[in-house]
């Protein structure tokens, strides 16, 4: 099979879909590998690597877009999707459900577009999302202790504290993994630390991980605003797959909340579960409404792309592999993981979130391919 890896043209964004070794893994299987020159020097991949590890390189997008499958990091462009022709495979990051305007532009295409973030394993978890959704986790408290400072319009609060002072409040909504990570790091920080979620075994799970520095409570409206108004820092991490996250925060709750405190969205990929919440980029990440200054940068992890994109590859390659040695039909049917993946098939809708949150015709893949 012939793989395609563009650079990535979303603004900030400075990871890549394959790094060299992921290259030499795909050629020693008997794969061909189209680099678009320069798509890693930001991260010290260099040319000469991808080389190196058998990749051709090419300034040309039109030959790159030529190939069976692309591979990327970030939803396509609306120029991007342009190119994407009828059986194509696109494998990476959609986030379709708070955007019905690129899936119909996937629908029209005719491709086979893959989501990362719907993939699955054998415990319902989902193994290409986490390790993005760690870095996530772990970024969300630095990016907001950051942002709390004065210079940013945050309320001068320093999240361990100092002797004989108080430390700053982090609220978590949302006990997954970036939660978790989240929690961890605000800990670490010294700050004083409580986590919401529904599932009441999770809570338990984070209990037994983090005790006793950690809060956990039963996430309701009337606990959620009780903690959220007296909050230096909240972090949503609320997740529901392929769907469009619940606001978890009204904006009359925003309106409540002390000024200058600082929310940062990690969830604003698939809506945001802030009502205040829009999208923002890294070279310029914050506004303030209602005196409260928003963190809403829409792909977090590529601030930190080298990292990211060597533990994103270490989760997708598998499945690149799976793709690229058996063809779609044979993969989708062994693999019932893989298949859940898959977003959008020859113009159908074929994820029932993604379905439903964009108000379109439902598919399901299992339909089209059946577990063999």
């Amino acid at each position: 099979m012939r793989i395609g890896v563009p650079k990535e043209i979303k603004p900030d964004e400075n990871r890549v879909g394959l790094t060299p070794s992921s290259v030499l893994e795909l050629t020693h299987h008997g794969h061909e590998v189209l680099v678009e020159s320069d798509c890693a020097t930001k991260l010290g991949l260099a040319d000469a690597e991808y080389q190196a590890a058998g990749a051709t390189l090419t300034s040309d997008l039109d030959q790159l877009f030529e190939a069976d499958m692309i591979v990327k990091v970030k939803e396509p462009q609306a120029e991007e999707v342009k190119r994407l022709r009828s059986g194509q495979i696109l494998f990476t990051y959609l986030h379709l459900a708070p955007d019905p305007d690129l899936t119909r532009g996937l629908q029209e295409s005719g491709c086979i577009a893959i989501a990362y973030e719907t993939v699955t394993d054998n415990q319902g978890r989902l193994p290409l999302l986490a390790p993005m959704s760690e870095v996530a986790g772990r970024m969300s408290v630095q990016a907001g202790a950051h942002a709390l400072e004065i210079e940013q319009g945050g309320r001068g609060a320093l999240l361990g504290g100092v002797p004989g002072s108080e430390p700053a409040t982090v609220v978590v909504l949302g006990g997954g993994v970036v939660g978790m990570n989240a929690a961890r790091i605000a800990l670490g920080m010294e700050a004083d630390v409580v986590i919401f979620d529904v599932d009441l075994r999770r809570l338990a799970e984070l209990e037994l991980e983090f005790r006793p520095a950690l809060h956990t409570r039963y996430s309701t409206v009337n606990a959620v605003y009780d903690h959220v108004t007296r909050a230096d820092l909240v972090i949503g991490a609320v997740l529901v797959p392929g769907s469009t996250t619940p606001r978890l925060v009204s904006e009359d709750m925003v309106r409540d909340m002390q000024h200058g405190s600082v929310l940062v969205d990690v969830a604003i990929d698939q809506g945001g579960c802030f009502e205040t919440s829009k999208p923002t980029t890294h070279s310029d990440p914050i506004f303030i409404k209602h005196n409260v200054v928003h963190y809403c940068v829409a792909n977090m992890p590529g601030a930190v792309a080298r990292t990211s994109t060597f533990a994103l590859n270490n989760a997708t390659l598998p499945f690149v592999l799976a793709l690229a040695d058996k063809e779609p039909a044979r993969a989708f049917s062994e693999d019932p993981n893989l298949r859940n993946g898959l977003n959008v098939y020859e113009g159908h809708v074929t994820h029932e979130a993604v379905a439903a949150a964009t108000n379109l015709d439902y598919v399901p893949a299992s339909e089209i391919f059946p577990t063999r």
